[in-house]
């Protein structure tokens, strides 16, 4: 398989691969658990993750994730909650309204409002048309469902409030 560039920079590649497995890992939860509200981020030694439930099932679903991801499920790294999936097209959509404001300001004839409403007017259709690349942002640049030689070392568990944090920890 063709190597990503992003796989040449240690760190990244780590982080990467954490994601994937976070979102792996969701997507079995959630299969196991329909309606479970959790939330995860990564980093380069693995990923926290907030679910109500017990060490025991966190680290299951993990191990199962990490199984189905060696073996070829790559689409598991990819998840419809990511936040990569808002801050894409925000960021589109920004981009487009700094843009028509920066060229609707050379007519200085219509008032200020005018030019706002313009720039918001181009930024709603902007974000809509890009929600596609949130998706491909993750595939190609946020997560690596390649995820090689990559273990879970171990799972921790904090309870906080009314709910968990996990802490799974991996290494390469």
């Amino acid at each position: 398989m063709k190597k990503n560039i992003l796989d040449y920079i240690p760190i990244i590649r780590r982080i990467r691969r954490n994601h994937a497995l976070e979102h792996a890992t969701m997507h079995v939860l959630s299969e196991r658990y329909p309606g479970l509200r959790m939330m995860g981020i990564s980093n380069p030694k693995g990923f926290l993750m907030v679910a109500d439930l017990p060490t025991e099932l966190m680290t299951e679903a993990t191990l199962e994730a990490k199984n189905r991801l060696k073996a070829g499920e790559t689409d598991l790294a990819v998840h419809p909650n990511c936040g990569s999936n808002i801050a894409v097209p925000t960021l589109v959509a920004s981009m487009v309204a700094g843009s028509v404001l920066a060229l609707s300001t050379v007519n200085e004839k219509k008032p200020k409002w005018y030019h706002y409403l313009i720039a918001a007017a181009s930024a709603v259709p902007a974000y809509f048309l890009a929600r596609p690349l949130g998706p491909i942002t993750q595939k190609y640049i946020t997560t690596s469902g390649e995820i090689e030689n990559t273990q879970v070392k171990g799972v921790l568990t904090q309870k906080v409030l009314n709910g968990s944090v996990h802490k799974v920890d991996t290494e390469a």
